[in-house]
């Protein structure tokens, strides 16, 4: 099986493995009692922390870990909604950020569009943010389905502009590129970059406004110790990768685009061509459906997602690419991490355009 799915989780870092079975020798204790066993838990927490914040150039007590993405994510919303309660109530954010912002800002957002690259639209923002009422921004800082990365530095302006915090989705960003600055709050999710699962970021800068969601004031979620630790040693080393694995991975992915748009027919490219990150693509074909097309090159050995599936729980397509106005219909994103090879590009490359022909003929669709 060749697996393209990194952007929702890749696999392990071999660093992250080895930090992960340590951990589990000397962090098992309660890193809040005062034994012997727990101060050793401690002194890797604390490590964890510092080496994670260092990463990120911030302070190590304005990062916390959460129990993962999803949950970081609605720490930050609803935790800077909260925060700036008397300034309004309403959430400005991208048409295009993941459905777990959506799903915490609840009836307070407002969306701001973006073009059919998937870029956002900076002046609709800048009225956006400078409206009355508004208590929060929020932008993901590259897009999970279609890899554009957005103009947070300038969208980072407006906010200051206006004195609106700005809160930043850096989940497929973070050991991949470089983050503009200016936010005032971040998230990030450790198995994006190789860590283990159910870790994340949580990152709240020293004067933002921001209050816990949770009912006992908790911030810190995670009490998977040893997984924090892995987190933050596989964020170690993808970091010092990254400008490596960016420089590898680029060319393969412009393959992808190239070779995709000249051999299957009908086929729509999307996301921005050069703005991008690294090791993501996305591309919808015409005449077929994109849940088939999946088990199709599953059964041919090839892992791969699609921002179109429609679900048994939404029963309805992508919302990103309902936003860019760009075909949603046979979706496939393909998303490539250290372990991915040209070989495995190129089988890919050369076994798509039949498996497309083959749905399209099941589907009575022919001569294309």
């Amino acid at each position: 099986m060749t697996y393209f799915d990194a952007a929702a989780a890749a696999p392990l870092h071999p660093v992250a493995r080895q930090a992960l079975l340590a951990a589990l020798d000397d962090g098992w204790a309660d890193p809040g009692k005062l034994y012997t066993q727990a101060r050793r838990a401690r002194q890797l927490l604390d490590a964890a922390r510092a080496t994670t914040a260092e990463i990120l150039g911030v302070r190590a007590d304005e990062l916390t870990f959460t129990s993962g993405g999803t949950a970081a994510a609605h720490s930050a919303v609803l935790g800077g909604l909260a925060g700036r309660r008397r300034a309004g109530e309403t959430l400005v954010h991208s048409a295009i950020e993941h459905s777990a912002v959506l799903y915490a800002a609840g009836g307070a957002g407002v969306p701001v569009p973006v073009d059919r690259l998937g870029r956002l639209d900076l002046d609709a923002w800048r009225s956006a943010v400078a409206a009355p009422g508004v208590a929060l921004a929020a932008l993901i800082s590259a897009s999970h389905e279609v890899g554009t990365v957005q103009p947070v530095a300038e969208a980072a302006e407006a906010c200051a502009a206006a004195g609106v915090p700005l809160y930043v989705d850096a989940a497929q960003s973070v050991g991949r590129v470089p983050v503009p600055d200016g936010w005032s709050l971040l998230t990030a999710s450790a198995r994006k970059w190789g860590g283990p699962a159910g870790v994340g970021l949580l990152v709240v800068r020293k004067g933002a406004r921001w209050r816990s969601p949770y009912p006992d004031g908790e911030r810190e979620t995670c009490r998977d110790l040893p997984a924090m630790v892995a987190a933050a040693a596989a964020l170690r080393a993808v970091t010092t990768e990254q400008v490596a694995e960016a420089a590898r991975l680029a060319p393969l992915v412009d393959r992808i685009r190239r070779v995709v748009a000249a051999t299957v027919p009908d086929v729509e490219v999307v996301g921005d061509p050069d703005g991008r990150l690294p090791h993501l693509v996305t591309f919808s074909c015409l005449y077929v459906d994109g849940e088939a097309l999946l088990h199709a090159l599953d059964r041919r050995g090839f892992a791969v997602s699609s921002g179109s599936s429609c679900t048994s729980s939404t029963l309805r397509p992508s919302h990103v690419l309902e936003a860019m106005g760009v075909l949603s219909h046979g979706n496939v994103r393909v998303s490539l991490h250290r372990d991915s090879t040209e070989a495995d590009v190129d089988r890919f490359l050369a076994q798509l355009p039949g498996v497309v022909a083959d749905l399209r003929a099941e589907a009575g669709v022919v001569g294309l």
